[in-house]
């Protein structure tokens, strides 16, 4: 999926392959590989010149199990540190940073994770970080705890050193101990889940072993439509200092730019179209005249009618707009008042009713002429008739 116009995890292929002595990058998930998958990784590999592979394990293993699983691949160039990045965030990711921090705090075979403030109501729903204001070793770690504990949260990317799969491992042999106590057939599963942010973190919180270095750059969760919008907007606003080639701009006879724009080359766009700030144009959209688009993700193939209005809103891939269509929805930002908000993991439901959020549109969705869709989701392959305010279409 697309977030400013990569694919969301080139976004941390990028960071990787910007590290001094980075040799090779892993995929790891229970993601079954397919070709779009493949082709992407030949051409990240071409482009970042580092060796880019996918590895899919067997069964779900979790954020810990996985790298467990496959310790002899990730070990096997002989490698004195590694990163853990989890997919679904976007950030500045300061690797190189985190890697100077490891070698001035503790010993070679210390740990670091990524931390970041959140304010104190927020702070609960992710892994919470107590650390010693001076040296910055972790003393104490909840994962989603149920009171407050730290406005530090986990950012989910972490520098380890092989060391760490003994650590993994003890909590590996453990619950092998305990599958065996319980007699379950089919245990052996089991043991090879490990979560490291339960399993791992808390047992090495205060051993001296872990630091939190902590960012005072972008990080966000990428876990709904609505922070797919925002993660958008946080690495267009980054492209400004990083890529500004990839960054439309106003030009005699092109539409008319506001803020951060991404445009892919071959779309095509009229001139009197006004796109911006914070919209991502994909590969072959078309987008007629008098055409306005905010704050959104158009995916590939989409095509927008003359005079539509698109606003908060995630266009499908091959989608159309009607000529005069409106299509909203109602932005789920974090609270600009308070610089630590974080983005809120809204339910899809509150009190039985949709809660008004971004509007998406899935695939092929076909929108008719002079309709108005408002704070809806509709599903891949639909045509509809009519307008729709807050709701799903099945």
């Amino acid at each position: 999926f697309p977030v400013a116009g990569v694919p969301m995890v080139q976004h941390h292929i990028e960071a990787c392959a910007k590290v001094p002595g980075m040799k090779e990058i892993l995929l790891m998930g229970f993601y079954q590989p397919h070709e779009a998958l493949s082709r992407f990784l030949v051409s990240a590999q071409q482009e970042f010149k580092i060796p880019i592979r996918y590895l899919q394990e067997y069964a779900a293993l979790g954020t810990g199990g996985g790298i467990y699983h496959f310790r002899d691949q990730i070990l096997s160039g002989g490698a004195e540190a590694f990163f853990v990045l989890n997919a679904d965030v976007c950030s500045e990711f300061p690797l190189q940073e985190m890697l100077e921090f490891q070698q001035q705090h503790g010993d070679a075979q210390s740990f670091v994770i990524l931390g970041t403030t959140a304010n104190r109501t927020q702070a609960l729903n992710y892994g919470c970080i107590v650390a010693n204001t001076d040296t910055q070793e972790v003393q104490h770690y909840v994962e989603k705890p149920s009171t407050f504990v730290s406005e530090i949260i986990n950012c989910g990317i972490y520098l380890f050193t092989p060391a760490i799969f003994q650590h993994i491992g003890e909590v590996f042999q453990r619950n092998q101990q305990e599958l065996v106590l319980e007699d379950n057939s089919n245990g052996w599963q089991r043991a090879e889940v490990i979560r490291l942010e339960q399993d791992v973190f808390t047992a090495l919180a205060g051993s001296g072993k872990l630091y939190v270095y902590k960012t005072d750059g972008f990080w966000s969760q990428i876990k709904s439509a609505g922070s797919a919008i925002y993660a958008s907007r946080l690495y267009l606003n980054q492209y400004s200092k990083s890529h500004p080639e990839r960054l439309a701009q106003n030009k005699p006879g092109g539409p008319i730019i506001r803020g951060n724009v991404y445009i892919h080359p071959t779309a095509s766009i009229d001139s009197t179209a006004v796109l911006g700030p914070n919209v991502s144009i994909g590969e072959g959209v078309t987008v007629g005249a008098g055409v306005r688009v905010r704050e959104s993700i158009v995916l590939h193939g989409a095509s927008l009618h003359d005079h539509t209005c698109v606003l908060n809103t995630i266009v499908g891939w091959d989608s159309t707009i009607g000529r005069w269509a409106r299509v909203e929805g109602t932005p789920s930002d974090p609270n600009p008042n308070d610089p630590y908000a974080k983005i809120d993991s809204e339910t899809l439901f509150r009190d039985g009713r949709l809660t008004p959020s971004i509007t998406i549109l899935g695939c092929s969705v076909t929108i008719p002429a002079e309709v108005v869709i408002l704070n809806s989701i509709v599903l891949p392959h639909k045509e509809l008739r009519r307008s729709y305010k807050n709701q799903i279409i099945l």
